[in-house]
Order: C-alpha cells, then structure tokens, then sequence
C-alpha cells in the first residue's frame, strides 16, 4: 500500500510504501521514520491511521482534482465560444462532451482512504469495506480541535 503523508519532522508531503509486517513508515526528504501501532492492520484492512494512532478513517474516488478543474474549464471556454459565434448545438454539444469526459474520468478512477486528523492518504488498499464515506460532523470536529490547538488562531493577532 502507498501511504502520502506530511511528515511530522520536517513538515513536506512525501509518499512511502508499507509493506504488511514492516513497523515503520520512512520520510523520503528527512529520512525520519513513523512507528506503526501493532494493532493497525488486521489482515488487508487497516483499522487505524498509519502515521497518527486515529481510527477515524473515510473513503473518497481518488479524483485528481487538478483534471476536473481543466475539464470544467475547457468547458466554459469552449462553450462560450460557440455561444458567442452563435452556435447554439455546439454549445450544447461542448457542455455535454465536458460532462461525459468528467463522468468517465470519476468512473475509472479507484478509491482510496484518508485520514480525518492528519490527511493522510492511503491507496492500493484491497479492503475497503467497513469504512464510512466522508461526514462533514467529523471532519469539522478535527477541524476545530487542530484550529484550538494552533498557537496563532485565525482572526488573532
């Protein structure tokens, strides 16, 4: 499984591979290692977060957001051309093609888990099951805990 994580120690985002077995996760940047609870994997279903000891796991489509945002856009330009050159099927046909281009894209991209504390993104997973998708209650409670613990909250200087 490959785990994408931000590093405890020297913050950057960097991917590792975990191998059921091993009890360790390793920086690629600082080359400072994670320990693995024991109890984290139970066969191919990860129970709780590699790099923080959090249960509270979510399964998202592994959408690169980056492609549906060009999509959306190629969209608009294209359909506002032909709109402006008075091409009303062509404009309709742009907004449709968009739309499937986007589909297909969300149908063949996989799954993959996160982490609600620290984001940490797991892919290659075989077993999803038993994972709830996202739930913005939780994902808000992490939120405001991490928003408390910060030392400059937002809106005070």
């Amino acid at each position: 499984m490959n785990v994408t994580y931000s590093c405890p120690q020297c913050e950057k985002t960097t991917l590792s591979t975990f191998r059921p077995g091993s009890d360790r996760v390793k920086c690629l940047h600082c080359e400072s290692e994670v320990d693995v609870a024991g109890n984290a994997l139970e066969g191919d279903r990860l129970k709780q977060c590699l790099v923080c000891p959090n249960g509270e796991l979510y399964v998202r489509k592994d959408f690169p957001q980056h492609w549906g945002i060009a999509i959306v856009v190629v969209g608009i330009v294209g359909s506002s051309f032909c709109w402006f050159m008075h091409w009303i099927y062509a404009t309709y046909g742009v907004l449709f093609a968009t739309a499937l281009a986007d589909l297909l894209l969300f149908m063949c991209v996989g799954n993959q888990l996160k982490c609600y504390r620290c984001g940490a993104e797991y892919r290659g997973i075989s077993e999803l099951e038993g994972h709830q998708p996202f739930e913005l209650e939780t994902h808000e409670r992490y939120r405001q805990q991490l928003a408390r613990m910060s030392p400059n909250p937002p809106g005070k200087t």
